[in-house]
């Protein structure tokens, strides 16, 4: 038995039979009243900086193109209300991410733009009947690591739990199937960019079936296609509900051995070679993969500026305009006030890893992961990242693959999933379940 199977397995036995249940009927009675049908709180805020929810983006701009990966910005016309840098952020001490303040301390070149709140994301109907229903059936168990009695709906919408929250963030809604076309990139201090990966990349997520079957929740594969010395090189990995019992399967074609062999080491804090190795696998996405070295505790919600409605960004942007020296460039990233899930995560005294401490802050509207401060060993703040996320409006779900990691200690950044040059994200029927298996690798890998 391989050590982290050990470890898994001991981390089951100790929580055997432990698990933590739903909210009651009276409490669930609440979505769709004063919280919407996921949880947020459908009331704006007291002072108006956060309008109420009233359903999400529901115009399509009118030249979005259907089947076109490239979506227009429907708030391209604004200008930022305000913006805060190192001279006045002490103003804005309680609604700034710690790395947010460590990027202005750092450079003072830094800011964000300020603009009005637009709370954009949607979810297709069915989404909404089922998340109703998880509220008072879904459950963590094995400690938190594992979930069950929910499908095709966001399980906690009343989290109690940092490990509900995370879930909720892990099952969030990003269309049922999707195929982009990426390039990440590399910025050191000197602002010298390297392409460090780019290519095709697919999702899958059979927990989004209308009748599902699979214990996956997830499924996605990389097919790389730069730089030259990645070409034909594949990646997929298979996450499922009960990491314990089933955990990460991983798979990876290297041409010029010419097989598919298992990938373990896809996972955790290994050095993901996409992002130039700085970054780990489970900075993915600010969080991906199983909850098990860690212990996950709820804060609370609070209001924050984050990276928000990204259009230009994500869609509008060249490598010259928006990579730039020591961070990406203020002027083509918008940033919002919106309320924010906290979440402390602290390593397990039995765990190894990068990170001691890492803070997540999941958006209450759309349970993506919009940012989250890493801290290394000596608890100093590390790695901070951000998500830049964008209602794809015409599905409706929330595309937030493209992100941003900091490496504070090193002067550099990478950006990953990044499609304003490449295609852009669309969204396809799923593909056939031979696609999804090992052997398939095999032939989508040749040169």
């Amino acid at each position: 038995m391989t050590t982290k199977k050990i470890l898994v397995s001991v981390i089951a036995m100790v929580y055997a039979g432990t698990a933590f249940s739903a909210v009651s009927s009276q409490e669930a009675s609440k979505l769709g009243n004063e919280l919407t049908e996921v949880g947020a709180i459908k009331a704006g805020n007291d002072d108006g900086t956060i309008p109420p929810y009233t359903g999400g983006l529901q115009d399509i701009p009118a030249d979005f193109e259907e089947g076109s990966g490239i979506r227009p910005d429907p708030f391209s016309d604004e200008k930022p209300k305000f913006s805060i840098d190192a001279s006045n952020m002490s103003e804005y001490d309680d609604k700034l991410t710690e790395g947010t303040k460590a990027l202005m301390e750092n450079h003072p070149d830094f800011r964000i733009d300020v603009y009005e709140t637009h709370r954009t994301s949607a979810f297709p109907e069915y989404i909404l009947n089922n998340t109703k229903q998880c509220a008072t059936s879904a459950e963590t168990y094995n400690g938190g690591l594992s979930m069950k009695g929910c499908h095709a709906g966001i399980p906690f919408p009343i989290p109690q739990t940092g490990f509900e929250a995370m879930w909720n963030h892990l099952t969030r809604y990003q269309g049922r199937s999707a195929v982009l076309n990426f390039e990440a990139y590399y910025v050191d201090s000197d602002g010298d960019r390297v392409l460090t990966s780019g290519g095709t990349y697919s999702t899958d997520f059979p927990y989004y079936d209308e009748n599902p079957e699979s214990e996956l929740f997830s499924r996605v594969k990389s097919e790389y296609k730069k730089p030259r010395r990645r070409n034909g090189e594949t990646i997929m990995v298979h996450d499922a509900l009960n990491p314990t019992e089933q955990g990460r399967r991983a798979y990876i074609y290297l041409p010029a051995q010419r097989r598919v062999k298992l990938a373990p080491s896809v996972n955790f804090d290994t050095p993901n070679p996409s992002l130039g190795g700085f970054a780990t696998y489970d900075d993915t996405f600010i969080f991906f993969g199983s909850m098990e070295r860690f212990n996950f505790k709820l804060v609370g919600r609070k209001e924050m500026y984050v990276p928000y409605n990204t259009y230009e960004a994500a869609y509008h942007t060249t490598a010259d305009e928006l990579l730039t020296a020591n961070h990406l460039n203020p002027d083509h990233v918008r940033w919002e006030l919106h309320r924010v899930w906290e979440v402390e995560a602290t390593l397990r005294d039995d765990s190894r890893h990068l990170y001691s401490k890492r803070t997540f802050y999941l958006d209450e509207d759309s349970w993506v992961a919009l940012a989250s401060d890493q801290y290394d060993q000596d608890g100093e703040l590390y790695r901070p990242a951000f998500a830049m996320m964008t209602p794809s409006y015409e599905v409706p779900a929330s595309f937030s693959d493209n992100f941003v990691v900091y490496d504070l200690d090193a002067g550099v950044y990478a950006i990953n999933f990044w499609t304003a040059t490449s295609g852009g994200v669309e969204y396809v029927d799923p593909l056939p379940e031979r696609a999804w298996s090992p052997s398939a690798l095999t032939g989508s890998g040749i040169r």
